[in-house]
């Protein structure tokens, strides 16, 4: 399985409203419950008017359309990358999975990811 590095630093934000998103940006994730409204985009991104914030996170992706018929894929990583004590958090979309870790365990996940057979590209 291909893991994909995306470029930037992230921060994952809670948010009053939605104007102040810069939708225009090629990556952010935006989620609403009745409890709140969540924002993960790039930190240059980040509204100004966040109730808050937490930086310093960076993001890879697996790589290709994930049939939804495959199970384990996320707790498969989300597993490996817990036994070496890094926390992650995840994103879902309709075709794949985006695993967001901090800064300063990224390059330490990916090279535990891939000496257990992961490709990270």
């Amino acid at each position: 399985m291909e893991l994909k590095r995306i470029k930037g630093q992230f921060s994952v934000c809670k948010v009053t409203d939605i104007s102040e998103i810069n939708l225009g940006s090629d990556l952010y994730f935006i989620g609403k419950t009745d409890e709140e409204l969540s924002l993960v985009c790039k930190t240059e991104d980040t509204p100004s008017k966040t109730i808050e914030c937490d930086n310093g996170w960076r993001v890879f992706r697996i790589q290709g359309v994930l049939d939804f018929s495959l199970i384990g894929i996320l707790s498969k990583l989300s597993g490996i990358l817990a036994e070496n004590n890094i926390g992650i958090f995840a994103i879902s979309t309709y075709n794949t999975d985006y695993i967001l870790v901090k800064e300063e365990n990224y390059e330490k996940a990916l090279t535990i990811l891939a000496s257990e057979g992961y490709t990270v590209v």
